[in-house]
């Protein structure tokens, strides 16, 4: 399927995710400005920096990653890559969302690095909001074990 990209979230019981890496070995990167997107994820206790990229070869899914931002410092972060299909949106976009974990601040215009580590599920659609929610603090909870080993 060909989705516009705007030049820019499979149950979560363990981890059991494949690492995310290049051919190289290096962890895929998603760098590019933070922009607003529609608060969606702000209104569910969610909210997310939406990176404005050229494009991604990264393929859709939720990922643990690590977001770095102006000020150099890193955060742990809960990535979605994709086309959020539980909200039907009439012309699906192919976003970058991250929501850093633990963080709240504003971080729009600025230049964003997310490094991702390693998939933790594909994208799917959710039959509502409540069904995402529990998803996502799933997501957001496997996040923290990861990559609590990884920092």
């Amino acid at each position: 399927m060909n989705v516009p990209t705007r030049s820019k979230e499979r149950e979560v019981t363990a981890i059991s995710s494949q690492t995310a890496t290049t051919a190289t070995g290096a962890l895929p990167v998603v760098e590019g400005i933070v922009v607003h997107g529609d608060h969606r994820g702000r209104t569910i206790g969610f909210p997310t920096a939406n990176i404005d990229c050229v494009s991604t070869s990264v393929a859709d899914g939720v990922y643990a990653g690590w977001y770095e931002g102006a000020d150099g410092l890193r955060h742990q972060a809960a990535v979605s890559i994709g086309v959020r299909p539980t909200f039907k949106d009439p012309i699906p976009l192919r976003l970058v969302e991250a929501h850093l974990i633990d963080f709240s601040g504003d971080l729009y215009g600025e230049t964003a690095r997310v490094s991702l580590v390693s998939q933790l599920r594909e994208q799917r659609r959710f039959d509502g909001v409540d069904e995402l929610v529990r998803q996502l603090t799933a997501d957001v909870d496997a996040c923290r074990r990861l990559l609590g080993r990884a920092g």
